[in-house]
C-alpha cells in the first residue's frame, strides 16, 4: 500500500520541515545507510572521524557497525544496549545508553520524538554540501545532556543528511548519512551480535542478570 504524505517544497518555516521529518520517519518501517561521524573536541584541535553502517528496524531496533581503523559495533534490542570491541575481546551491556548521540538519533528515527513539543525548532543554516537542503535546529525544552541539534534534510525526501549534537561543554559530535535506503526487509540476523569464547562482558549500571 503506497502512502502518500502532503511533503513542503524547500524553504518550508522550521516548524513545517519539523512535521514533515517527523511524518516521514514514522511512516518507515526501517532505514538502512552508510554514516560518517566526527566528535569535535574543545581540548583537541583535529576531529576524531569514524565511519560504517548503521541499521534500524521498527520498532526499535537500531545496529551502528564501525570500520577500520577501530572496529566495534553498538546494538540496541529489547530495551538492552549492546557494545562490542573485538580489539579488546569485551562486550559492555546496559539498560542505560552510554551513547548519548545514537540513543538520540534512536529516538528520533522511530518517530517517537515529537519534535514540536519536546524541542524549540528554530532556522539555523550552516555550512552544507548539496542542494535541495532545509536546516533547523532544536532546542531541548527540557535540561538534557544535549545542549542543542543541527539538522541537514533533504528537501525532496524528508531524510535527515546530517545530524549535529552539541553539549553544554562546546563539544560536538556530527553524523553524516549517505547510500540511505528505506524501507527495506532487513534479516533478524543483522540485529544479532555474537562474541567469541572468553569474551569478557561488562555489565553496566541496571546490570542484566543471566
Amino acid at each position: 500500500m503506497l502512502l502518500l504524505v502532503p511533503f513542503l517544497r524547500a524553504d518550508s518555516a522550521p516548524e513545517e520541515v519539523a512535521a514533515n521529518v517527523e511524518r516521514r520517519l514514522r511512516a518507515l518501517t526501517s532505514i538502512s545507510g552508510d554514516f560518517e561521524q566526527l566528535y569535535y573536541s574543545m581540548s583537541v584541535s583535529a576531529p576524531l572521524r569514524e565511519k560504517g553502517r548503521f541499521y534500524f528496524q521498527k520498532p526499535d531496533w537500531m545496529k551502528w557497525e564501525y570500520g577500520p581503523p577501530e572496529r566495534n559495533v553498538w546494538l540496541y534490542k529489547d530495551g538492552i544496549f549492546l557494545f562490542y570491541i573485538p580489539e579488546e575481546n569485551q562486550l559492555v551491556r546496559s539498560r542505560a545508553s552510554q551513547q548519548l548521540y545514537e540513543s538520540e538519533i534512536l529516538t528520533i528515527f522511530s518517530g517517537r520524538k515529537d519534535l514540536k513539543n519536546d524541542y524549540l525548532v528554530e532556522t539555523s543554516p550552516f555550512p552544507a554540501g548539496g542542494k535541495n537542503v532545509e536546516q533547523i535546529k532544536l532546542t531541548p525544552r527540557t535540561e538534557e545532556e544535549c545542549a542543542y541539534i543541527l539538522l541537514e534534510v533533504d528537501g525532496r525526501t524528508w531524510l535527515i543528511r546530517t545530524a549535529i549534537f552539541f553539549d553544554w561543554a562546546g563539544n560536538k559530535q556530527e553524523f553524516r548519512f549517505s547510500r540511505v535506503k528505506t524501507d527495506s526487509r532487513l534479516s533478524p540476523d543483522v540485529f544479532k551480535l555474537e562474541v567469541p569464547p572468553g569474551c569478557e562482558i561488562i555489565e553496566e549500571d541496571d546490570v542484566i542478570k543471566n
